[in-house]
């Protein structure tokens, strides 16, 4: 841990060292990097120089207990506990700090949810579950784009399509992907009996440019007639735009916006986002292999919650958390579960496992 520790100290001073550089200041891109990697490091910085104070604190009041001087040695012997207390919580939040951190934290985040197993009821569920993330984004200060949807016929969605901007998108919302079952008594069950249905989510890192290479002859770009609800000219001109990415086969479409342009700059963003996510799995599986157990949770196919209606319930399969009040949580109140989770991962991590969440370079 002390090599680690000076390790992310020198590296903070360095990059304060490259904020006051000509070359850095006037590169705005390396200029946000450098000033994001430093910003990572500085709570390292600050617990490091903490660390050294109270280990100061420490050695001179060890020094004054065995002085000889009995009323300064009392007045150490009182103190030592509590200081030695405080010690171990520093020592044990800079271990925490020293974790490997994710480096999509700081993305933006393509959010994608569809209406699996139960029809129409399905798709309201999702609707509610884009709902609960609008809320819980509108509470962080994110901005929410819709970028594209299919709505159902009752309402909900067989697929909605969003970005998700605002500082610590990705970090917080990663550890949603997967499916999410409902148990309840449909709108359209007429007996009252409680049926399972669910919609699988999936959160990816938003893409850069320098992050994928699309080259223009591979993809091919259809225009088309927008379907389904829409105002005056939604429906009556070829705005809707198809991309499909030849060599893996990816198909996105976009048709929410009036203007072809729009809908191809969307496309392109959900495009890039899923070929990341595709090279960052491929890039994991390949570290899986070499490892005797992993943490699921990106497992698109794996159940990790059940929202029980008649009983009010949340239920996280993955760490056995159990919350109520399940009304509250669909409005956005998601703060409870997602540190729970946080802190799950970060126990499993520093056990020397991967944790719930991604590892370095997956979502």
């Amino acid at each position: 841990m002390q090599d680690a520790l000076a390790q992310a100290e020198k590296r903070f001073h360095e990059l304060t060292d490259q904020l006051s550089r000509p070359e850095v200041l006037g590169d705005p891109a390396k200029l946000r990097a450098v000033a994001r990697e430093r910003s990572q490091l500085e709570p390292v910085a600050a617990g490091i120089e903490a660390f050294r104070k109270l280990e100061a604190r420490i050695a001179d009041d060890e020094e004054a207990e065995g002085s000889g001087d009995a009323e300064l040695a009392e007045l150490a012997r009182a103190e030592l506990p509590e200081l030695r207390e405080e010690r171990e919580a520093l020592r044990a939040k800079l271990q925490k700090l020293l974790l490997p951190r994710d480096p999509n934290d700081d993305r933006n985040v393509v959010l994608e949810i569809r209406a699996g197993t139960g029809g129409e009821e399905a798709a309201l569920f999702a609707g509610e579950i884009f709902r609960m993330y609008q809320r819980y984004a509108e509470g962080n200060k994110w901005k929410v784009e819709v970028l594209s949807s299919s709505p159902s016929d009752l309402g909900g969605f067989k697929e909605v399509v969003a970005a998700v901007e605002g500082e610590g998108a990705f970090a917080h919302l990663k550890y949603e992907s997967g499916v999410h079952r409902v148990q309840r008594v449909p709108e359209t069950e007429a007996q009252g009996r409680i049926h399972t249905s669910a919609v699988t989510v999936a959160v990816l890192p938003e893409a850069e440019d320098v992050d994928v290479e699309i080259k223009p002859g591979d993809i091919q770009v259809d225009v088309y007639r927008s379907s389904g609800p829409g105002g005056q000219g939604v429906n009556t001109t070829d705005s809707a735009v198809r991309i499909h990415h030849l060599p893996t086969g990816l198909i996105v479409t976009c048709q929410d916006e009036r203007s072809q342009i729009k809908n191809r700059a969307k496309a392109m963003k959900v495009l890039r986002a899923r070929l990341l996510d595709q090279k960052q799995r491929a890039e994991e599986e390949a570290r899986a292999k070499m490892r005797k157990a992993q943490v699921s949770t990106g497992d698109r196919s794996a159940k990790i919650r059940t929202y029980n209606f008649p009983q009010s319930r949340l239920t996280d399969h993955r760490i056995g958390l159990t919350v109520h009040n399940l009304p509250v949580i669909l409005e956005g109140d998601l703060e409870k579960v997602i540190a729970a989770l946080v802190e799950a991962d970060t126990a499993e991590k520093l056990k020397g496992g991967i944790g719930l969440g991604a590892p370095a370079t997956a979502d």
